[in-house]
């Protein structure tokens, strides 16, 4: 209970810190889950489906907690790749993610990873200013969420496998934006460092890397195709007996 209270204090000093990252953090989290619903919406039109969707909304909400404590738990097991700077690892939490979004709509996509993050933050605290967990997220639906919708809208392998090339592009891509623009120099203002520490910690592991641009090229690039290509081959080998469980 103390060490939780300590993680709760801990947490609000970071909230306090950095109110403007977090305000940012939440406005996007509101627009990308307008886009997904928005999304979801035409492709259920476009099916014939009842927004309900055929799942009950019990047993809905069930599956989303069920993922989700799935995905917290993967979260805890990551690992580091000896070509990339200590502070990025890599794991399997996407993969309850991509599976829930498949079954049941990308906004059921962007619940789950938020509340994985939510879970992460209530757990562990936020040793980032949130700048790590805001940057799970969004980089997580930049994955989950372009997937999700192409197989939304007509379901076969195909589409999924065209869904999860397409989610892997704008995940990789995007990625690499953010972090040049907006996530590293956030992250160095959280830690008090400027641009060339962080670069220079990329150049301890890659000497390829020695700049901004280097970086999300040769670090930032490889973490994101590797966890999504882990992800996609786990998804598509193990999606349709999963599936089957899920909508009962």
């Amino acid at each position: 209970m103390k060490e939780w209270m300590e993680t709760m204090k801990a947490l609000g000093a970071a909230v306090t810190e950095n109110v403007g990252f977090l305000l940012l953090s939440v406005a996007v989290v509101a627009i990308v889950i307008v886009a997904a619903k928005v999304a979801e919406n035409l492709a259920n039109k476009k099916n014939g489906l009842e927004k309900t969707k055929q799942l009950q909304r019990t047993r809905r909400m069930v599956v989303i907690a069920m993922l989700s404590a799935i995905a917290i738990v993967l979260m805890m097991f990551k690992f580091p790749l000896p070509f990339l700077p200590g502070f990025y690892k890599i794991d399997a939490s996407e993969l309850p993610i991509i599976i829930g979004a498949f079954t049941l709509g990308p906004v059921a996509g962007v619940v789950i990873e938020f509340i994985k993050i939510l879970l992460n933050l209530l757990t562990d605290g936020t040793t980032t200013a949130f700048v790590g967990e805001f940057a799970n997220f969004l980089i997580g639906c930049a994955f989950v969420v372009p997937a999700s919708i192409v197989y939304y809208f007509k379901k076969s392998k195909k589409q999924a496998v065209i869904g999860l090339l397409l989610g892997l592009v704008i995940c990789t891509v995007s990625g690499c934006l953010l972090n040049a623009f907006l996530l590293l120099p956030a992250y160095g203002k959280a830690f008090h460092m400027d641009i060339e520490a962080l670069v220079e910690m990329g150049t301890k592991v890659n000497s390829m890397i020695d700049s901004l641009f280097t970086f999300v090229i040769f670090a930032t690039a490889p973490l994101n195709i590797i966890k999504c290509t882990i992800v996609s081959v786990l998804t598509i080998l193990i999606y349709k007996p999963i599936s089957k469980i899920l909508k009962g």
